[in-house]
């Protein structure tokens, strides 16, 4: 006999919800792997979607050249944890970062230390377009770039709105040139990247 549901809204058992104090724990304690392939999103453990050879080729090709075209000016800061508040820690594929004297040694990064993050979409799409979209907004993260390796496409997400959790402002191109807006000097060959 099945049990007559009165309507058709999931049933929310009660879970833990992790801070970042306890999760930091458990890497300590063993119990998660320092290198393991998890963040930690308002509280809950995420498994990070696997890194295919595109992917990884890209995230290697924009490691290096914004790491070489910002040194001094930023941080290139690679699939490193960013503090945003007591519940998440994500690990962007790439962010720059404020210089810091002591490189961030001795704390993680804040939102008010992060110029852009940028996330390499395929299988991962949805999850960073809508999930993380939503938490670097909330935190208040001044751009976000996704690498959209489906479209061959970059969504620049901008304007940051802090109470719903969006950007109010996204493009998407496919050629030209890209900056960074705390640093638009820059000049990113976006056909290089997603050719």
């Amino acid at each position: 006999m099945s049990a007559v549901l009165k309507n058709d809204l999931p049933v929310m058992a009660p879970h833990w919800k992790l801070s970042t104090g306890e999760y930091h724990q458990m890497i300590a304690a063993g119990i998660l792997q320092e290198d393991a392939r998890i963040e930690l999103i308002e509280g809950e453990l995420i498994d990070m979607a696997p890194i295919g050879p595109l992917h990884a080729s890209l995230s290697s090709q924009i490691i290096l050249e914004l790491g070489y075209l910002t040194r001094g000016r930023a941080i290139a800061w690679s699939q490193n944890p960013i503090w945003l508040g007591p519940h998440s820690e994500p690990q962007p594929d790439f962010a720059l970062l404020r210089p810091r004297p002591d490189r961030y040694r001795t704390g993680l990064p804040r939102a008010e230390d992060v110029l852009l993050v940028i996330e390499v979409a395929d299988a991962s799409l949805r999850y960073d377009r809508d999930i993380k979209g939503s938490l670097y907004a909330l935190a208040g993260l001044p751009e976000y770039w996704i690498v959209n390796l489906s479209s061959r496409t970059i969504e620049i997400h901008r304007d940051a709105d802090k109470t719903s959790g969006r950007y109010l402002t996204i493009t998407e191109v496919s050629g030209g040139t890209l900056s960074p807006l705390a640093l638009p000097d820059l000049a990113i060959d976006i056909e290089d990247w997603l050719n």
